[in-house]
């Protein structure tokens, strides 16, 4: 609940406390009233809008109570400045404004013409055009002005309603007065709102999609006398301008069109309209989206990761199939800005890890469906926070649960070298070996890409990400890192490990000098023994040669208890059977590690079971015992 403190500040004499009494008693006090009236709280209710409760405070002009006006000004949010004749109409500019000012107070100052009964002969429209307008060009702080009259009860709630308007809607935020003009945080945000009312993608709002909008807003349905009204107002303000083509057609209203609309909105004073719009799209004060929203609680457990759900990938496939306007399978630069539009950009870490290099293209080189997914499910596994960030602004959002339901968190993994399946569809593996085996060739061959013979040694970490179907059917995500010259770093870091699934040690089989760098490695980091590892010699399309250390590879792998090193090549067509194993690997942890002994037979099951069937016959017998004692 929303609470609003109104200071009422002006000259001794323009009407202040007679405003005040006026409002509660809801007409005009004969009485004498007391200079200075007790503070006044408004619950919500009576006549205040958007639920919020108000404090209304008096204050005297008087130098002996000035310490008092201070501390009341700084603790409101909004100032309603009265003035009555020439004299307090020039202190305004004279004293008020900058005395507000001088203290730092920076809030709304909503400018008040009062006593507008001892001038009848004045019209409101001079009024403001002479007299309000010169000091709103001057003094930015004052947000509106009224014209009142407490004896004839006229504009008393309306004053104080601009004073809650102009806290809780307020316009400086989103027009400026003195340019005619939304201010570019609120244009960005409108496009924001357009682009995600635009279902269909076309760049225009059609009328099924305005009553949408609508509906989601204001919650209900729009006219259609209204919804031609608002065509037409539009258009006439851009023949004005004598702009084309016009914002307006038979398919709906373009993004010109929809920020017309709202400076529309602005210029009659029904800014809140346009706030009803931001905060309904989850918008803050500071036109930023909120932090409650971008970034809401959740939670990963310890030894558990974070996946898209089915709804999650359903929303990116849509997404993915919207922006495809060519039809060709991948998102061009020019989509994928169209795509990224709503958003800060393409995110920091899939520039850090050189996207769309990362993950699977077409021949044009632009990012497919597949990669798509892939680079999500990626982003997702690595920090969830990121894609939470993202989907929030895209649009993903349920009713009530904001966007946490399009993400999963699987069942924590302690035990890797117990049997049993791992409940996860995206893994990490680390591809370590010496510089030269092979291992960029591996991640390139992996995303499908062809062989360069040129070698460049990897400085930064280099990851690969694409989808792999296990046997069965089963789709799984798996993401190859190769690690760099930031391979100490890494293995030294405990959490980086912890979020491994799978190591992918590698040589070259043609390189006698290679297998030493994993032997050396093994014993320098002695945690790795608490990941499952697969042996790869790579390159094995070249001549074997015998490797310069105490043990061979196979001879390694057998006193180690692990499988022998699968030989492949980057230039077989078997070599997509390789990242299936490693993804196998990675689900079925249990068979990537040292065997030091048979495991034993569960027969558990089979206890269980015979109970029960003891058990069974047991109920059966008596059963028929008593049914034959009945009988007889």
């Amino acid at each position: 609940m929303a609470t609003v403190r109104i200071c009422i500040c002006g000259d001794e004499s323009v009407g202040k406390s007679s405003l005040l009494t006026s409002l509660v008693k809801d007409t005009f006090v004969t009485e004498k009233i007391n200079d200075v009236l007790p503070p006044i709280t408004l619950p919500p209710g009576l006549g205040t809008p958007d639920n919020i409760t108000t404090t209304i405070v008096d204050t005297s002009p008087l130098p002996q109570e000035r310490e008092t006006l201070r501390k009341e000004l700084r603790k409101c949010n909004v100032v309603l400045l009265i003035y009555s004749d020439h004299y307090s109409y020039e202190r305004v500019a004279l004293f008020w404004m900058p005395f507000f000012r001088s203290l730092g107070v920076n809030v709304p100052v909503v400018l008040c013409s009062n006593k507008s009964d001892l001038a009848p002969g004045t019209s409101t429209a001079q009024v403001i055009e002479d007299e309000m307008l010169p000091l709103m060009a001057e003094f930015k702080e004052i947000d509106s002005c009224i014209r009142t009259s407490a004896r004839e009860h006229h504009n008393i709630n309306e004053a104080f309603f601009l004073c809650q308007k102009a806290v809780t809607h307020p316009i400086a935020p989103i027009y400026d007065a003195k340019e005619s003009h939304l201010r570019p945080a609120a244009v960005d945000a409108l496009k924001r709102v357009f682009y995600l009312c635009d279902k269909d993608g076309d760049g225009l709002l059609d009328d099924r999609e305005i009553n949408d909008f609508q509906m989601k807003c204001f919650e209900k349905p729009l006219a259609d006398t209204d919804l031609v009204n608002i065509k037409k107002s539009i258009q006439q303000s851009f023949e004005e301008t004598f702009e084309v083509p016009y914002p307006v057609s038979e398919k709906g209203i373009d993004v010109r069109g929809f920020l017309l609309l709202n400076k529309m909105f602005a210029e009659k004073g029904r800014h809140e309209t346009i706030w009803i719009i931001l905060r309904k799209f989850h918008y803050s004060d500071s036109l930023s989206l909120k932090e409650s929203f971008l970034h809401p609680k959740f939670d990963v457990p310890a030894f558990s990761s974070c996946e898209l759900s089915p709804v999650g990938y359903r929303f990116f496939v849509d997404l993915f199939i919207l922006h495809d306007k060519d039809n060709d399978g991948g998102l061009n630069d020019a989509e994928l800005a169209a795509l990224f539009a709503p958003t800060p950009g393409i995110p920091s870490a899939w520039i850090d890890s050189a996207f769309p290099g990362c993950t699977v293209r077409n021949e044009a080189g632009h990012i497919t469906l597949q990669g798509w997914l892939a680079q999500w499910s990626m982003t997702t596994f690595e920090d969830p926070r990121t894609t939470l960030e993202y989907l929030a602004y895209l649009g993903f959002e349920m009713e009530g649960k904001g966007t946490t339901p399009a993400l999963k968190v699987t069942k924590p993994r302690k035990m890797r070298n117990k049997p049993g399946r791992v409940e996860r569809s995206v893994f990490l593996c680390y591809v370590l070996g010496a510089p030269a085996s092979g291992k960029s060739a591996l991640l390139n061959s992996f995303l499908s890409r062809p062989l360069n013979g040129t070698y460049h040694p990897t400085i930064k970490p280099r990851t690969a990400v694409n989808s792999v179907e296990l046997p069965g059917g089963k789709q799984c995500y798996l993401i190859l890192e190769e690690l760099g010259e930031l391979e100490p770093a890494i293995l030294e870091n405990q959490v980086k490990l912890d979020a491994c699934d799978l190591l992918c040690f590698s040589y070259d089989s043609s390189d006698p000098d290679s297998f030493a760098y994993i032997l050396d490695i093994r014993k320098r980091y002695p945690k790795l023994d608490a990941i499952p590892a697969v042996y790869a010699a790579l390159k094995a399309d070249k001549d074997s040669a015998v490797q310069r250390t105490e043990l061979q590879p196979d001879v390694y792998c057998e006193q180690q208890k692990v499988p022998k090193p699968l030989h492949v090549s980057v230039g077989w067509a078997s070599i997509s059977e390789f990242f299936v194993h490693l993804a196998e690997s990675a689900t079925f942890p249990s068979q990537a590690f040292p065997r030091t002994e048979e495991s034993k037979t569960d027969r558990t099951g089979l206890y269980i079971a015979l109970g029960g069937s003891i058990c069974t016959a047991i109920a059966v017998a008596w059963v028929w015992k008593r049914s034959m004692l009945s009988t007889a």
